[in-house]
């Protein structure tokens, strides 16, 4: 695919990393709760970084902006994270333009996902490009292809059968369960953490297991108890998770917490526990393994379950694959429509300052000069001429910057470049 300018003096990067490199650990290092989004946006617009995305979400952090050199983007993700650039560069990739703007395509349409076609990471997209509006930070560019990718996913989603089937973590860990879990309708649960994982978590298991021993417990209890009222469920103060955690079978934990929540000194099983850390980075110590009668399972192990669902999903990679590539097509039209869209402006002030000229000439030089016919019928024409010279620049097989160079040349244009 041919290199699109985007930007004279910057380029568009994605700089991050994700489950294929990093584990766990390191995806919790370089994590970003609200607080540190804001600080690392309001950076960023203090640097004159003009255009910028933050994802960050429990299988990828990701910045995707403009910048004179990737090591910007890199100094804010470290700036306002616990990782370091050493361990960034051992996990990481920098995309850029094209490339970056393909692997965002990807990211938006479910191709990239630790679970194929897991269609979550849309809404987070949305949610960053929001929080980038509010800071000044989604400048057209940003926009436009922010609207691409969700078209694009839309359309998959629609006209594919990739997101078919109910595969996502929070299916995958009810599955899990399932599997291991022997009469778990009889089992006691209790979920810890009510965001979005947890409330699609909570969902599935009432479907799949036929629970009705399920707890809710979240650091705010009011969220847990509008969850809980929807499905008729338990819910038990903060305070009381200890209690609850030793009298449960089987422990989830989605809290969004940037250190462990289940600490050793929580966890007293008289009985087997299995728990579930559905959370980046990890909200359970990894020591809580050591105690007798503890089962540990981390989000990364439930995505690695492939079944038949998963395998089906895959037949539909091309057809994604080909929405992309339409929408992506359009997507790189628009940015070279407004690569040559300051030159055509620049040609049509400069046609009709000659016609304004001529006009007034001939106004002086015929008595019964028609000054408003005229002033239509050469504003027509001018309207033809620089229409012609845009469809001339659309052509795929025009070289676009040699023509806008001499179009400058031939009519002595001023353009006015942001």
């Amino acid at each position: 695919m041919q290199r699109y300018h985007i930007s004279k003096h910057n380029s568009f990067y994605t700089i991050g990393l994700n489950y294929k490199k990093a584990d766990a650990n390191i995806r919790g290092k370089f994590s970003i709760d609200d607080a540190s989004c804001q600080k690392l946006l309001l950076q960023a617009k203090a640097s004159d970084i003009d255009g910028l995305l933050v994802t960050s979400t429990c299988n990828r952090t990701e910045l995707h902006g403009f910048a004179a050199h990737p090591y910007q983007l890199i100094k804010l993700l470290c700036d306002n994270t616990k990782g370091s650039v050493e361990e960034f560069q051992e996990v990481a990739y920098i995309y850029k333009n094209n490339e970056a703007i393909s692997h965002l395509f990807r990211v938006g349409t479910g191709l990239d996902s630790q679970i194929l076609g897991d269609f979550e990471i849309i809404s987070q997209l949305k949610r960053s490009f929001y929080r980038s509006k509010k800071v000044g930070l989604a400048n057209p560019f940003i926009e436009r292809l922010c609207n691409s990718v969700i078209q694009a996913s839309k359309r998959i989603k629609t006209e594919t059968e990739i997101s078919s089937g109910a595969t996502s973590v929070a299916f995958a860990s009810v599955q899990y369960i399932l599997k291991n879990i022997p009469d778990i309708s009889e089992k006691n649960i209790l979920l810890f953490g009510t965001g979005k994982i947890g409330r699609n978590t909570c969902e599935n298991l009432i479907k799949h297991t036929k629970n009705s021993h399920i707890t809710l417990i979240n650091r705010t209890k009011d969220r847990a108890e509008r969850i809980a009222g929807k499905f008729n469920l338990v819910v038990k103060d903060y305070g009381d998770l200890q209690t609850e955690i030793r009298t449960t079978d089987v422990l989830i934990v989605a809290t969004g917490a940037q250190s462990p929540t289940i600490s050793k000194d929580l966890v007293y099983p008289k009985k087997p526990l299995l728990i579930l850390d559905l959370s980046v980075p990890k909200n359970v110590s990894d020591d809580v393994a050591d105690l007798d009668n503890v089962s540990l399972v981390h989000l990364d192990q439930l995505s690695q379950m492939t079944d038949a669902t998963l395998e089906r999903r895959k037949q539909f990679i091309p057809q994604a694959e080909l929405i992309i590539e339409e929408v992506l097509a359009e997507f790189i039209q628009w940015l070279e429509t407004r690569k040559f869209a300051p030159v055509i402006k620049a040609l049509k002030k400069k046609l009709k300052t000659m016609k304004d000229a001529e006009l007034n000439y001939q106004s002086k030089k015929i008595s019964d000069f028609n000054s408003e016919q005229a002033d239509v019928v050469t504003d027509r024409i001018i309207q033809k001429i620089t229409r012609q010279f845009a469809n001339h620049l659309k052509e795929s097989d025009i070289d676009a910057d040699t023509s806008l160079e001499l179009i400058q040349k031939v009519f002595q244009l001023q353009v006015e470049t942001k």
